[in-house]
């Protein structure tokens, strides 16, 4: 093997290592863009051989080729090239360039109101919890037990129907946007914190202060969100100069 030959391959190998270990999220956004994989299969995918023409992939179990158009020259060019084409993905898929890898837990008044939502569900979840002889029913007054067994369906569904939508909004916005895949643990997270935080809830409540005087109950999952994105955004506008 030539000099030239051994630094390419070297090359070559630091280039695979390197995008699989640090820039999977550009993987999946190629595999997504350039060879139509839903985000779920494409989360597999890794790079598993490049040359100055293509970039071979590997992803359950198939592989797929992507070619380099015009080529590269030397594999010099392979960090600029790699990172033109993960542009074309976002704007082509219409992703954000800040991926989030991390969660952040409700503290304070939004683990407040995140234990008040979750309790006032299980409470909620069966009308035989306000029955007499049950938990609830024994500390708090008959009449109490008896309005809520009336109103259990209405604050059990309602709560169900307005939790669902927001969660399928934080699905299908945020998190789609900001690259965080269905197979990650971090987008179940973020999943099960939307659904017990969903906005609104407490609106059909009849024993709760309207949701305008509860203010940190309004968007609770997604000022987190956005102050986390707004935080990443200043690190990687700093990075630029």
């Amino acid at each position: 093997m030539s000099d030239q030959a051994s630094k390419d391959a070297a090359a070559k190998a630091r280039i695979i290592t390197h995008m699989n270990a640090d820039h999977h999220d550009s993987v999946v956004r190629y595999l997504e863009n350039y060879h139509h994989l839903p985000g779920y299969q494409a989360y597999n995918g890794r790079i598993s051989d490049a040359s100055l023409e293509h970039i071979a992939f590997e992803c359950a179990g198939l592989k797929y080729r992507t070619a380099l158009d015009p080529p590269m020259s030397s594999f010099r060019e392979a960090r600029e090239r790699l990172v033109q084409m993960d542009k074309e993905c976002l704007q082509a898929l219409g992703r954000s360039d800040i991926t989030v890898k991390e969660y952040i837990s409700p503290t304070g008044l939004y683990l407040a109101g995140f234990v008040i939502v979750s309790t006032t569900l299980v409470a909620f979840s069966l009308r035989s919890n306000f029955e007499a002889g049950s938990l609830i029913s024994a500390v708090v007054p008959d009449w109490f037990a008896r309005f809520c067994w009336t109103i259990q369906p209405f604050i059990f569904y309602g709560m169900l129907v307005i939790h669902s939508a927001e969660t399928w909004h934080m699905a299908s916005g945020r998190l789609r946007k900001h690259n965080v895949n269905v197979r990650s643990r971090i987008w179940w997270l973020w999943m099960g914190t939307t659904f017990i935080e969903g906005v609104g809830a407490y609106n059909r409540s009849v024993f709760f202060p309207p949701l305008s005087n509860i203010e940190f109950l309004s968007n609770r999952v997604d000022h987190r969100f956005d102050k986390m994105i707004k935080k990443k955004r200043a690190e990687k506008d700093k990075q630029k100069h």
